[in-house]
């Protein structure tokens, strides 16, 4: 009699008993909802993150991201407010959807997910596509050429801005967009020249502005210059009066007297000649 026999029977009931619970679990990653379709049918509650069981053949469960979702859009040619069309823009758009919204929009944008290369699927990622694409071309006819590649922040908000009124209008509460990246600009060659000559005659004006600054700072220390020189000049004609110049005069003369050393002469007060002075010492 064979005693093992029925030890492998149960060895392999067993096994396969296990690989059939193996193949009816399924997980749901943090981050991502769950939506399960039976018999064509899309339940309205989504399959929260962790492990569900499958029901093999009547039914399937598909992954969606709720998390942030980045979207690439190249190659874009916009005409800017001055009516010049940009040679290429780049734009990086992030946008995620409400988890419990996920199954509502399988159903309503049913062929708009897109899958993503690591088995889940990116909800209402066509969608989203086109209405950033079309409101990067709308806000970016606000903005002028020639200053456009100076204002990517502000112009990324605007797209952003919207995007979310778009998305709002018909799916309010669902989508959120994070955050618009404008990732490139390259203008048209013409344009781009124009751009260096305004920088070029930016720059020229500042340095004009400078120097102009500098011509007046030092017309500034001129009249002050003058202003002083002309206030000490007013100071000493006013001190200088016949009384003054008569002491002056006469303390010369004495000065002369006492050295004991020349001849004066002295000239009578109102004569218009000179005075002779003999430099030699007396005898």
């Amino acid at each position: 009699m064979n005693f093992y026999a029925p030890n492998i029977k149960f060895i392999v009931a067993a096994i396969l008993t296990l690989l059939v619970l193996i193949e009816g679990m399924g997980t749901i990653q943090t981050g991502n909802s769950g939506v399960r379709t039976t018999l064509g049918i899309v339940s309205k509650e989504e399959v929260d993150p962790g492990i569900y069981l499958k029901w093999p053949i009547i039914s399937r469960v598909d992954e969606f991201s709720t998390k942030d979702i980045g979207i690439d859009i190249t190659d874009l040619t916009p005409k800017a407010k001055d009516n010049l069309s940009l040679r290429d823009m780049d734009v990086s758009v992030y946008y995620r959807v409400n988890a419990s919204s996920v199954a509502e929009l399988v159903v309503k944008y049913a062929s708009q997910s897109s899958r993503h290369h690591e088995g889940y699927y990116m909800p209402a990622y066509e969608l989203v596509w086109r209405i950033a694409r079309n409101a990067a071309y709308g806000e970016v006819a606000k903005f002028d050429s020639l200053v456009i590649h100076t204002q990517r922040d502000q112009l990324g908000s605007s797209i952003a801005t919207k995007m979310q009124e778009e998305l709002d209008r018909t799916d309010k509460g669902v989508f959120t967009v994070s955050r618009v990246v404008i990732r490139s600009v390259q203008t048209d060659p013409s344009i781009e020249h124009s751009i260096q000559q305004a920088v070029a005659n930016q720059k020229k004006l500042e340095a004009m502005v400078v120097q102009t600054e500098i011509a007046k700072r030092e017309a500034d220390i001129k009249i002050t210059e003058a202003k002083g020189i002309a206030e000490a000049n007013r100071i000493i004609s006013g001190s200088l009066t016949r009384e003054y110049l008569q002491h002056e005069a006469n303390m010369a003369l004495l000065k002369f007297a006492e050295s004991g050393n020349t001849s004066t002469v002295v000239i009578p007060s109102g004569m218009n000649v000179a005075p002779l002075i003999n430099t030699q010492a007396a005898k």
